[in-house]
């Protein structure tokens, strides 16, 4: 009986291990292809990550080449335009030429019909006075030599005013002459303006339809961006991990390729605004003198990120330049403007909420906004700086661009590019 027992007993406990590695086998089995499936999902992500990146720079080439048939165009039409400008002033000269020549050929005119008047009168005179003087001769009341020497003053007289009429008429025949040269000039001129006017007319509606395309293309860019931070999201939920840089170099080589903001740039301003992180505010937040607007989002930024919020250290109200204090972390943002950029470093950091004194957050902020300001072409370096300090891109702010500038060129030098 005893024996009996034993022998079930042991016929359970093999059949109760036998189950238990029939379900960790199971399990085991289950968890391997889960494994697999995310690795398969997280490489997928990963693929079309790489693919739409591949597009946005495609876009962002196809932008750049419009942008810059944008500007050869807009050139062309300031070049025809002073063309047309200087067409039109030679056409409105001819007419104030012809409108001069008329006048004169009026004046002429009115001289040949003033001189023919007194040739008129002297034809008449010059016959009653032959008549008269023939008569007198035979009455005896005028000798002969004194009416012939009357007669050929008259004649004389009469000559000079045929060679006046002769020489009107020449003056005038030259005047007409210059009138249809002027005439001719002026026909000439109107055509050439004509043709300007319809290339400029041509030049305008490319330069439209241009800026159309290049509009398409930036909503393209736009529309492909939001997938990609979408994308990111993803992966981010994939691996369960977030990116910390271990320094700033490593921080703002992320913060480049999240951007495309180049690294010497971001390193410039980082110089420019926190000496790269050593200095991010010397001041508490009662003593920023910033606004109780702000201040009252500064108070949610530290509360979410449990942070004691009146031993959290920012900006000091600038003494070089009229502003207030409070920028937070290396970016030396102001919390509205930091708000505005959250969920966007979020997507690319993947840290949620994002950290304005995490190294990593805080230069990717800086990235995302310089590059919303112009910074992903050199050229707009500059006007984004200024934009990053004062909002505006005004001339008085030059000397912080010089600065950043500066530094950027050194890193440049240093690290070749």
């Amino acid at each position: 009986m005893i024996i009996q027992f034993e022998r079930n007993r042991i016929i359970s406990l093999v059949l109760a291990l036998l189950m238990t590695l029939c379900f960790n086998l199971a399990y085991f089995k289950t968890s391997t292809q889960g494994a697999t499936a995310d690795a398969e999902k997280v490489d997928e992500v990963n693929e079309d990550i790489d693919s739409v990146q591949e597009k946005i720079e495609s876009e962002q080439k196809k932008r750049e080449k419009l942008e810059q048939e944008l500007g050869q165009i807009q050139k062309s039409v300031t070049n025809t335009q002073q063309e047309i400008n200087k067409t039109q002033g030679y056409v409105d000269s001819a007419k104030e030429e012809i409108s001069r020549k008329e006048a004169e050929l009026t004046s002429l005119e009115r001289k040949i019909e003033f001189q023919k008047k007194i040739l008129a009168n002297l034809v008449v005179e010059s016959y009653y006075y032959q008549k008269n003087s023939t008569l007198n001769i035979i009455l005896g009341s005028e000798d002969l030599a004194t009416a012939l020497g009357n007669f050929d003053r008259l004649f004389s007289f009469d000559e000079k005013v045929v060679s006046i009429i002769n020489e009107i008429k020449s003056m005038k025949n030259k005047v007409m002459g210059e009138k249809e040269n002027v005439a001719k000039i002026k026909e000439d001129q109107e055509r050439l303006l004509s043709l300007k006017e319809d290339q400029k007319q041509n030049l305008v509606v490319n330069k439209i339809e241009t800026q159309q395309n290049i509009q398409e293309k930036e909503a393209t860019i736009i529309e492909l961006q939001g997938k990609l931070t979408k994308l990111q999201g993803e992966l981010s939920g994939l691996l369960g991990t977030s990116y910390d840089a271990k320094d700033i170099q490593d921080a703002a080589s992320f913060a480049s390729k999240a951007s495309g903001v180049r690294k010497d740039f971001l390193l410039g301003m980082l110089v420019v605004e926190s000496d790269l992180g050593r200095f991010t505010g010397g001041c508490l937040a009662e003593k920023s003198k910033m606004s109780s607007y702000r201040l009252g989002i500064f108070k949610n930024i530290c509360k979410e990120l449990d942070y004691n919020w009146k031993k959290q250290k920012v900006s000091c109200p600038p003494k070089g330049y009229k502003g207030t204090g409070g920028a937070m972390g290396v970016a030396q943002f102001m919390s509205d403007t930091w708000m505005g950029y959250k969920s966007s470093i979020a997507s690319k950091t993947g840290h949620n909420p994002p950290d304005p004194w995490n190294l990593t957050d805080g230069v990717t902020a800086m990235a995302l906004k310089l590059a919303k300001g112009g910074a992903t072409k050199k050229s707009g370096e500059c006007n984004a700086a200024k934009l990053y300090l004062s909002g505006t891109t005004s001339s008085k702010y030059n000397w912080y661009c010089d600065k950043v500038l500066y530094w950027a060129k050194n890193y440049e030098d240093k690290l070749g590019g």
